[in-house]
């Protein structure tokens, strides 16, 4: 009881409301209050407090998630290790939503003859990592940084550049860009090369696409990776590279727990993902 309590409190963190968290654990809202309830009897502490249709965490309850979340998510990891991948066990294969797009759309559709006990779901870097390391997916398909001391076997696949989309022709680099979510760590990187260069993010958004169709209807110019402009089938005269920008790009990895990496369908699924992702994308 003590662990369900752990989980739903780490999941209350990034979730926000009861409602979201009885969703993902497939537990009514009740149950989830319930399991917090006791989980605040057991520590003799208040870990949540009413936020009008959301809830906040406590200090203490801040403080009981910095402690024991690594150890958590290590400890859900250990117990996924012990499962063995047979043939038709299901492979939950966590990926960016561009790298699905860009790379692996063709490439699944023929896998899937050979292997089609894989599913494929979405999410943005850090939580793709959360994951892999919990044992909640088996693989990680990333862009962007890795965080620190994931403990996670990581193969960098490639560095994807950056290309500028615009409607009006640019001969010199923007003020103003459109950008993806700077605040996601993943991202964060840009932010530093791009004050560098003296160029503000204009707008913030949550999807490459967004901003890519955006900077083609004339709002402003984007940094879109390359692999959207090929998905979009954007046409050469709406994207400017320049030199300035070769230090921005995108590292592209594949991450699994160490022990699953050594499962011979994970190995055969991790070759095949390579074998789509040009070295040079």
């Amino acid at each position: 009881m003590l662990l369900e309590g752990i989980e739903t409190l780490l999941m209350l963190e990034r979730e926000k409301t009861m409602s979201r968290v009885g969703s993902q654990l497939y537990i009514s809202q009740s149950a989830v209050s319930k399991r917090i309830a006791l989980l605040e009897k057991k520590l003799g502490k208040k870990l949540i407090v009413p936020d009008g249709r959301h809830v906040r965490l406590t200090p203490a309850a801040k403080e009981l998630i910095a402690n024991v979340a690594p150890t958590f998510h290590e400890l859900q990891g250990q117990i996924y290790e012990q499962h063995d991948l047979q043939d038709q066990t299901v492979i939950r294969l966590d990926c960016s939503e561009t790298l699905v797009a860009g790379y692996l759309s063709d490439m699944m559709g023929q896998y899937f003859q050979i292997d089609s006990a894989i599913r494929i779901s979405t999410h943005h870097t850090p939580r793709i990592v959360e994951r892999v390391q919990s044992g909640q997916a088996t693989l990680g398909f990333c862009a962007g940084d890795l965080p620190r001391q994931h403990g996670l076997k990581a193969l960098r696949l490639c560095e994807e550049p950056f290309v500028l989309v615009s409607q009006q022709p640019l001969s010199q680099l923007p003020q103003y860009l459109l950008t993806n979510d700077l605040t996601n760590p993943a991202n964060r990187y840009q932010l530093d090369i791009l004050s560098q260069l003296g160029i503000e993010p204009l707008m913030e958004m949550d999807s490459y696409t967004a901003t890519a169709q955006l900077a083609l209807a004339g709002v402003a110019p984007a940094l879109v990776p390359l692999s959207i402009v090929k998905t979009l089938k954007i046409e050469a005269k709406y994207c400017f590279r320049f030199a300035e920008l070769q230090p921005l790009f995108r590292p592209v990895h594949l991450c699994c727990r160490p022990n699953i990496y050594r499962n011979e369908r994970v190995k055969r699924l991790i070759t095949a993902i390579a074998g789509a992702v040009p070295t040079e994308a």
